[in-house]
């Protein structure tokens, strides 16, 4: 059985979902996907079922009722995972903007370099994005400075949502405690590794926006992030604060 399970979220995918299977099933190191569709009306979902005849046992479908948020998907992910014996657990977009030849970087980042999480970076070494729109890329790569600025974590890109985490983090963090559900999901989940610990490590990578399909990103998921840091790090003070009283007078 494969160590390593990649996670896909899809909604309205199809044009996509069956060429960036088949290029993480191409890789050299064994794979295994998990898709998590949010009951697509493109058939998604359908095409994902389909080819489960022809990878099987290597890729699995998750199908939820309806579109409920990019962090219930990844969570409901995480949890399918840890059901089973995965070392090593990906999140990955279906359409391309990640580069599933990155994978094994990111899966040795971690399984020979002594990382518990690995990011694929798109800011550690310069700005390294395609075909976004300048606004765009100004807006991503200051939300992740702004991130770094109030929560004090040493990651350039803390807005990333290519990643590797080894079992050991997921376990460790309470996902029924996971508040946020878009944008904002990714930063929170790399600040509850940040806060427990762990051992963080970013890896170059080339992001390069899609050219099929419709993005996801709204102004609402951009909202939720900037004043999602700010509730995060308040909280974080608070419990901090909490126990040290508990320390001090108990």
């Amino acid at each position: 059985m494969a160590d390593a399970l990649v996670i896909i979220p899809t909604f309205n995918e199809i044009e996509n979902i069956e060429a960036i299977i088949r290029a993480v099933f191409s890789q050299n190191k064994e794979f295994h996907i998990l898709v998590v569709d949010d009951n697509s009306p493109d058939m998604t979902g359908y095409k994902a079922k389909e080819l489960q005849e022809e990878f099987h046992n290597q890729l699995f479908l998750l199908e939820r009722e309806g579109k409920t948020g990019l962090g219930t998907a990844y969570i409901e992910g995480f949890k399918w995972a840890l059901q089973k014996d995965y070392h090593y657990i990906f999140e990955m977009d279906a359409d391309f903007s990640h580069n599933p030849n990155d994978l094994v970087r990111l899966y040795e980042a971690c399984s020979s370099k002594g990382a518990d999480l690995s990011i694929g970076s798109r800011y550690v070494v310069g700005v390294n994005v395609v075909n976004w729109p300048m606004s765009r890329i100004l807006l991503s790569y200051f939300a992740s400075k702004y991130v770094r600025f109030v929560t004090g974590m040493e990651i350039h890109d803390t807005t990333a949502g290519f990643v590797c985490y080894r079992r050991e983090v997921l376990e460790s963090i309470n996902l029924d405690k996971i508040e946020f559900v878009g944008y904002a999901f990714q930063i929170e989940m790399k600040f509850k590794t940040h806060l427990l610990g762990y051992e963080i490590v970013e890896v170059p990578v080339i992001f390069t926006d899609r050219t099929k399909g419709k993005s996801k990103m709204s102004k609402g998921i951009i909202s939720e992030a900037i004043f999602g840091v700010i509730k995060m790090k308040l909280k974080s003070i608070f419990n901090h604060k909490k126990t040290w009283q508990r320390t001090l007078f108990f």
